[in-house]
């Protein structure tokens, strides 16, 4: 089962998350049948957002877009405190042969030229939006430019996905370390020194290690897990929803519905859901609007 934790390390001067999100990353390729590349695409965006999610509180949520020109088009996904997250990227059957390094060639599918752009929904009556340019296009060096830029939080990010030869999830998973506010230089120093010597986190949970090893190998030390919650793929699209949308179109363009087509389809963007409208159910919508 997916899950992350949140953590501390280093007298409290550090702050961690790690995360497995292998199922959740395999539900997503599942609805959009996403092929390899794309897959990783998506999947590290949704899991550096659900990570972030984690360090919200109670009934907040962010929005993650990243739209770095490349032929994927937007990547976009939604997050919360409650390990809950979901996604989708504008083109799903975009693969390339593996880079030079022999890996997914993510950064060619993103692009390089354009923003990655976070908005928070923190209850208030304004959202909090923070906007940095696409630094890389591999997604966690993307997302560690925007916390360090955008937030001044001194992070690093690392994201990974492996996908087996007929297109499911292998492995997928992340961890975000950030410096609070005193960290000594001598910390500094060994943490970055582990982050430029371990293997990729794809690697990692492939090898079976858990969110709270990959903790324990990315910081040297064993970290205070503070909390572990449970993390899925989760969509709260409802026909509900989709009804008011189509109340909302107006008289004149449900009529045209009834008469054009004699039903209406609409499709969820983030979990593929398609909800069908029957002429009688487009005919109450209709009378809901004359009431």
């Amino acid at each position: 089962m997916d899950y992350l934790v949140k953590a501390l390390a280093y007298d409290g001067k550090v702050r961690a998350y790690a995360a497995n999100t292998t199922d959740t990353i395999n539900e997503a390729q599942r609805r959009h049948h996403t092929w390899p590349t794309a897959s990783a695409a998506i999947g590290r965006t949704m899991t550096a957002t659900v990570m972030m999610g984690a360090m919200l509180k109670g009934e907040n949520k962010l929005t993650v877009k990243i739209e770095g020109g490349g032929p994927i088009g937007a990547i976009i996904a939604d997050g919360n405190a409650k390990g809950q997250v979901r996604g989708y990227v504008s083109n799903p059957q975009v693969h390339f042969d593996l880079n030079e390094h022999g890996k997914l060639d993510v950064r060619r599918a993103v692009g390089t030229s354009g923003t990655l752009s976070v908005v928070k929904d923190i209850g208030l009556k304004d959202h909090f939006t923070g906007q940095t340019e696409i630094v890389s296009g591999e997604v966690g060096d993307d997302f560690t430019y925007y916390l360090v830029s955008s937030e001044q939080v001194p992070s690093s990010v690392g994201v990974g996905v492996l996908v087996n030869p007929d297109n499911s999830i292998l492995a997928a998973g992340g961890f975000i370390i950030q410096l609070l506010p005193g960290t000594e230089d001598a910390v500094i120093e060994r943490l970055e020194k582990r982050l430029s010597t371990i293997e990729p986190i794809s690697k990692l949970i492939e090898k079976g290690m858990t969110p709270e090893e990959i903790l324990e190998e990315v910081l040297g030390e064993k970290p205070q897990i503070l909390e572990t919650v449970p993390v899925e793929f989760s969509c709260n699209c409802s026909k509900e929803r989709f009804a008011n949308g189509i109340i909302s179109l107006g008289k004149a363009e449900i009529d045209d519905m009834i008469e054009q087509d004699g039903q209406a389809e609409a499709q969820c963007h983030f979990c593929n859901e398609t909800y069908v409208f029957t002429k009688e159910e487009l005919e109450e919508l209709r009378e809901e609007l004359t009431r």
